[in-house]
């Protein structure tokens, strides 16, 4: 809804913009607000390419309004930012920084720095337009909501967050559970999962975990707005925007989150982070911590199991006894793949990293493009990252290199396994 031209009454000054507004704004005439609820926005930027996802406060560095977003990489527009404060309106010239990590494709993401003004340190809700727009298209903007509105270090609700990005035609049933009952055996005590697209019985789980309180489904419908590639690099397909959207997915969830939890882990549903001195993050954090110093981010090197072959474990080993059941589940078993890929050059590069998301400025898919302290490659022989997936390349059973760690959580993971699935009703 616009304002009427009767209302108009005040007119408040912001460095070198002005707009006329009424004295006092009633909430009905802030344009147009996103549904309270609502994780996700996906609101345009009237005449650009750019599309808004979600507002935050930042209270590090210097006060201001970070907007998360999606943008043309070849557009240039000068940002206005739309400040709601106590029923009145203020403008600020926004700055774009736009992410490195776009990997060729047409649109990236992008965060809009929207500087706070006098009278407005606590912005509610927050609109975005350019400095061409009209005041009319000033009126009808559409507001979003400013989270984080209060910086918390102490009182943190979760230890350890798993930010999973993003879930897209998924059907990987068996291996969903697996992975986590495995992350709270680990110690993870929530887990968000950006969901584009799942078959009837994932959703089945997704519910199932949602009301257990483990899991936040985030509905990533971006595909509504663009074209996201389903492949890294835009010569495998074509798209405007990286792997689903998966960039800008990680950067929202370190921000809603940074405030709610100690630890974020920025990571896929199949793989997983296994300490090999310990047995649970609680107690592998206090080690890195003291090795490579707090509010690093810590790589963990890929190891990737393909799941095409299923390899029996030495004779010294033994797998326990699985519910004959599980050959019905639709999905992969992790049990089952034990064996890695040789190391390669990718090692070290197609890392996965926990880190303090407050220590967070930019994060990307594999690490950080900007934080307040560098990120540390972690000793292969304290922790590593399990990727069981199907590879690429074709590979002979000799070639690959059994590693057992994954045993050592069998029993309490197959007994957990059996209970969800009987609760689901997948199993008797």
């Amino acid at each position: 809804m616009g304002f009427k031209s009767r209302d108009l009454t005040q007119i408040i000054f912001c460095r070198e913009h002005q707009i006329l507004l009424p004295k006092r704004v009633p909430p009905i005439y802030v344009g147009k607000q996103v549904p309270q609820g609502e994780k996700v926005s996906f609101v345009g930027v009237n005449g650009t390419k750019t599309l808004l996802l979600s507002a935050y406060m930042e209270h590090r560095k210097e006060r201001q309004v970070r907007v998360i977003a999606v943008a043309l990489r070849s557009e240039t527009p000068v940002y206005r930012c739309l400040l709601y404060c106590e029923e009145k309106l203020y403008i600020s010239n926004g700055v774009s920084e736009f992410h490195d990590d776009h990997f060729g494709f047409s649109y990236g993401t992008v965060h809009i720095m929207c500087p706070l003004i006098s009278g407005c340190e606590t912005p509610s809700l927050i609109a975005v337009t350019t400095a061409a727009a009209s005041s009319e298209d000033s009126h009808h903007a559409v507001f979003l909501e400013v989270k984080n509105q209060k910086a918390e270090s102490v009182s943190l609700p979760y230890k350890f967050t798993v930010c999973i990005s993003t879930m897209f035609d998924f059907t990987n049933v068996l291996q969903l559970v697996q992975s986590l009952e495995m992350m709270q055996l680990l110690g993870v005590n929530r887990v968000v999962i950006y969901k584009t697209s799942c078959s009837p019985e994932t959703q089945r789980i997704l519910d199932y975990y949602t009301k257990t309180g483990l899991v936040e489904v985030i509905p990533w419908t971006i595909s509504r707005y663009l074209k996201p590639s389903r492949f890294a690099q835009p010569g495998q397909d074509a798209g405007d925007l990286h792997y689903y959207g998966q960039i800008p997915a990680v950067n929202d969830c370190v921000y809603r989150y940074m405030y709610q939890t100690r630890y974020v882990s920025l990571q896929d549903i199949d793989e997983l982070i296994l300490p090999l001195s310990v047995d649970s993050w609680l107690d592998l954090l206090p080690l890195l911590e003291n090795k490579y110093g707090v509010d690093k981010c810590y790589m963990f090197a890929n190891y990737e199991f393909p799941n095409s072959i299923a390899l029996p474990p030495p004779a010294s080993q033994t797998l326990p006894s699985q519910n004959i059941g599980w050959q019905k589940v639709p999905g992969v078993n992790i049990l089952d793949h034990l064996h890695h890929k040789p190391i390669d050059k990718y090692h070290y590069i197609n890392v996965k990293i926990i880190v303090n998301p407050r220590a967070v400025f930019r994060p990307t898919v594999h690490g950080l493009l900007e934080s307040v302290n560098d990120c540390s490659r972690i000793d292969t022989t304290i922790a590593r990252l399990y990727h069981t997936r199907l590879v690429p390349e074709h590979l002979e059973p000799e070639q690959l290199i059994y590693d057992g760690r994954l045993l050592s959580y069998s029993v309490p993971l197959t007994s957990a396994v059996n209970n969800v699935l009987k609760e689901t009703g997948f199993l008797p």
